[in-house]
């Protein structure tokens, strides 16, 4: 049986607009098709890993609203536990306005309602009663309960993986508490202060960068170039995918949800980060959040081809 995997993040209900240019400020674009998607990049992430066949719990708050209960209704039918996600008083649920570009590229606000009242308390009991295990962390979440959880996480046996996303700096107590950091090129430039983008000739050296910072491991995410591994013993490049990307949302939600569990499975990390750069190659062509994400066999018959 695989280790159990526990996320603490953020639920959304994202609102998707297709445009056919992104709108600069100031300036009205007219769109296209629209839809209600379940997100988040907690709830993402839990999504990813039950479909992919995880043990899966899901810790984060809801509003008592509709999209509250369409939220917890997508994770129970993706096989998560949501016995820990909280319904909220008094508080809306968390949305998001994302525009997508034909091509893939977004724009995106987040709304984060309940979200932003997700504390400590709320995930302290449980984690206090896990051992060993995967704990699966992101940043939509109040930065005092993202650090709680990392820490009290390591302390219990359980492998942390953080996702430094959105982007914004993380202290070095945090990061400390960190077995894997999985940033994309522009979190990874946030997080070492540095302008531009990663080539996959600077990867190597950024990853050191990063690794200087705390992590036991870093998993550098770079698009359709795929992922750079440093984890001390020395780097790895493992390409990506080729596809035809129609939307970008969620892609590195999808790869972090599919590398736990791979990993859960006592899998190698060079075919745990084949399994997620397929994983997420596969959520591009789709467009949306959670309904972009694949499932095990999609994932398999790629890896097959």
């Amino acid at each position: 049986m695989s280790a159990p995997i526990t996320v603490v993040g953020s639920l959304n209900m994202d609102f998707v607009v297709q445009v056919q240019t992104l709108p600069l400020p100031g300036e009205t674009v007219l769109g296209g098709g629209f839809a209600t998607i379940p997100g988040g990049k907690g709830a993402n992430q839990a999504v990813a890993a039950g479909k992919l066949g995880g043990r899966v719990r899901m810790m984060g708050r809801v509003g008592d609203d509709v999209f509250g209960r369409q939220l917890k209704d997508n994770l129970a039918k993706a096989g998560v536990d949501t016995a820990a996600v909280v319904v909220t008083a008094g508080a809306p649920s968390g949305v998001a306005l994302i525009f997508v570009q034909a091509g893939g590229q977004n724009q995106i606000v987040v709304a984060s309602g309940a979200n932003a009242r997700l504390a400590p308390e709320d995930v302290a009991p449980a984690l206090e009663q896990a051992s060993g295990g995967f704990l699966l962390l992101q940043l939509e979440s109040p930065m005092e309960t993202i650090e709680g959880a990392a820490s009290l996480g390591r302390r219990q046996g359980m492998t942390v993986v953080l996702d430094p996303a959105p982007a914004r700096p993380i202290s070095g107590s945090l990061l400390a508490s960190v077995d894997v950091l999985t940033p994309n090129e522009s979190e990874a430039m946030v997080l070492l202060d540095r302008k531009g983008t990663v080539s996959l000739d600077e990867a190597p050296e950024v990853a050191r960068a990063l690794l200087r910072l705390g992590p036991r491991a870093v998993i550098l995410k770079l698009g359709e170039k795929g992922v750079f591994l440093d984890d001390g013993t020395g780097g790895r490049h493992v390409p990506g995918l080729q596809v035809e990307a129609v939307d970008a949302t969620a892609a590195g939600d999808t790869f972090n949800g599919a590398l736990v569990v791979a990993l859960a499975e006592k899998r190698a990390m060079p075919e745990a980060l084949a399994f997620a750069n397929a994983a997420a190659a596969i959520s591009v062509t789709r467009l949306g959040a959670q309904a972009s994400i694949p499932d095990r066999e999609e994932v398999e018959a790629a890896l097959a081809r």
